[in-house]
């Protein structure tokens, strides 16, 4: 196996010390938003033999198994991510396989730049997601039901949010959903930020459930996508839940730690909450417009002490150990015909010849021996073939 010297990505949201507390070093000052570990050509993993692209490019099928290779190409399909939130991230949707991949050849086919920043679709695949709380975590994660919105638009007592209103109280919900969303991200600029500013002071005012937003508020004042985001669940994850983001389902990161895993793709719609292109026409043909739970996950032991984060998709496959000081001296067999990234987040963690402290990964090619034991955290990512 390989320990791997990883990229962080200063975005402007990154929290300024929760990666270095994690990984106990001194904060430079600057926001530290993401770790990446994996093979996107962006930023990939470096090795002794080098970056990790190149070591998987060397021999695809000795690095990630053939039966990997046949069923994703001789890529490794995932990203592995530390995320640290410090502030909201844009509130965004994903593609399905097939939008992206439509998506992509129509802005090839019209000559834009991959990366021109009106450009949507930087490649052809989809990019479900997954993310694990290591502290608590907020989120924005699928459409609230609509009465639910209503009610509390409603309560802010603002006279301009009464059509959104109205309309939220509509039947079907899908197209109540979408007419406000499309109303929200179309609405004359000066009247928006009128109204985006006498919700916030009425969210500021009246705290509780409304708390998030005024946080939202502050840090994007006057965006849409402050009142688009009140259409959306709001959700708190404790240490070891998840969320997984499918296709089409509106959501941001607002606050926390975590360990995040997606499928290796940039495709990001925008709905708000960014200074970055939003395209509105494109944005509403991809978002699923129906209300649904945000479906934390609590994943359950087995036998062999992996806790498995299940999701509907084959690009990637997240568990947890959680090793406990009873085994200290026992070891655990992680081999598998796929390749693997393991990644430390509490404790100590022996990986092979490796000694793993908070924040320290290795990747594991196929059918390599894999053998873990000490006293702490140890997330595994893989595949399923």
């Amino acid at each position: 196996m390989d320990r791997l010297d990883n990229t962080i990505r200063p975005y402007a949201w990154g929290s300024t010390t929760a990666i270095p507390q994690l990984l106990g070093i001194e904060p430079s000052g600057e926001p530290q938003a993401e770790m990446w570990m994996g093979a996107h050509p962006g930023a990939p993993s470096r090795t002794e033999r080098g970056t990790l692209v190149e070591v998987i490019e060397a021999d695809p099928e000795r690095e990630l198994g053939a039966p990997a290779v046949a069923r994703f190409g001789p890529r490794l399909p995932f990203l592995l991510k530390i995320l640290a939130a410090g502030a909201p991230l844009s509130l965004q949707v994903h593609p399905d396989l097939d939008q992206a991949k439509e998506g992509y050849e129509d802005e090839e086919h019209r000559n834009i730049p991959v990366d021109a920043p009106h450009r949507n679709y930087k490649d052809a695949n989809h990019k479900p997601e997954l993310i694990c709380a290591l502290t608590e975590f907020d989120g924005l994660c699928g459409f609230r039901d609509p009465a639910e919105t209503a009610d509390l638009l409603d309560g802010l007592g603002v006279e301009a949010l009464k059509p959104y209103v109205d309309l939220l109280h509509a039947r079907p919900e899908d197209a109540a959903l979408r007419e406000v969303l499309t109303a929200i991200l179309t609405a004359d600029p000066d009247e928006m930020t009128r109204m985006v500013t006498a919700a916030t002071a009425a969210c500021s005012r009246l705290g509780g459930a409304y708390a998030p937003y005024a946080d939202i508020a502050h840090h994007y004042p006057g965006d849409p996508g402050v009142i688009a985001a009140m259409l959306l669940n709001h959700v708190r994850l404790q240490p070891g839940e998840a969320l997984f983001l499918g296709a089409g389902i509106p959501h941001a990161y607002l606050n926390g730690l975590g360990v995040e895993i997606m499928a290796n793709s940039d495709n990001v719609l925008r709905c708000g909450l960014t200074p970055k292109h939003v395209d509105v026409p494109e944005l509403l043909r991809i978002v699923r417009f129906e209300p649904s739970d945000p479906g934390v996950l609590r994943p359950e032991a087995s036998p062999d002490g992996e806790e498995v984060y299940e999701t509907p998709i084959d690009e990637f496959r997240l568990s947890r150990y959680v090793l406990p000081e009873s085994e200290a001296e026992g070891a655990h067999d992680l081999t598998r015909a796929t390749p693997q990234i393991l990644l430390c987040t509490a404790g100590s963690v022996r990986a092979g010849e490796y000694e793993l402290t908070p924040g320290q990964s290795v990747f594991v090619p196929a059918d390599a021996k894999a053998e873990v034991s000490g006293v702490g955290t140890l997330f595994r990512a893989t595949v399923m073939v």
